[in-house]
């Protein structure tokens, strides 16, 4: 991994705090500690590495659990005294079992942004298509049995039915419809190999391009 800028361990008596995000939901996971090693180490393996204060020493997150945190991209703040870490979670970050440390108990989630949830969602959608084994019976992986002529079908079915309810002004079977239509265009994508990432990619692509159109003007 390059090299980031210049951090100021001194400043915080050599650990930083490190908040850790997820790099496709933009979820908070939890926070923890790093020294210059750790944060040398998170480099080198592209894996999230603390300094445990309770344990005095280095720990990789997910060293026991497996649940590691794959580094997608490091950002040390303005004064070089805290980093951000976007990275891509392997499992349930919390040691309680939840994908968050901040979920509270009273709480069946620690909701994610709505646009984050669709990556939260593919990445269901993606593990039934690596691990069909796992839930058998599950609508999505009988999908990906049936092939894309099966999943082709239900996203042009799914996408009429929500013209329909758009021109009949029916806004609550419109809710249903696009939902449905967004599963499966996730379905869809996952069978091609594509991710929504990569037509994330294309949608800012033709936005910076018209937007840089539009300051020309």
């Amino acid at each position: 991994m390059n090299q980031k800028p210049m951090l100021d361990f001194a400043k915080m008596n050599d650990l930083l705090p490190a908040v850790v995000q997820d790099a496709d939901t933009g979820q908070v996971l939890m926070l923890g500690y790093v020294n210059e090693e750790a944060w040398a180490k998170t480099q080198q393996e592209g894996r999230v590495t603390f300094f445990s204060r309770s344990k005095n020493r280095l720990w990789t997150k997910g060293e026991t659990s497996g649940n590691y945190l794959t580094v997608v991209s490091l950002h040390p703040d303005c004064d070089g005294d805290a980093i951000l870490i976007r990275a891509r979670p392997d499992g349930p970050t919390c040691h309680r079992g939840t994908t968050s440390c901040f979920e509270q108990p009273e709480q069946t989630a620690y909701p994610a942004a709505p646009v984050g949830f669709l990556a939260e969602l593919e990445r269901l959608v993606q593990r039934r298509r690596d691990f069909p084994a796992e839930e058998p019976n599950s609508y999505t992986v009988s999908l990906f049995r049936k092939g894309m002529p099966k999943i082709a079908q239900k996203v042009g079915e799914e996408a009429v039915e929500t013209v329909i309810d758009a021109v009949g002004g029916n806004i609550e079977g419109l809710k249903g419809e696009v939902a449905d239509l967004l599963y499966h265009l996730l379905v869809l994508l996952a069978a091609s190999q594509v991710t929504l990432e990569e037509v994330v990619a294309v949608l800012r692509a033709r936005h910076s391009t018209i937007a840089a159109g539009i300051r020309r003007e």
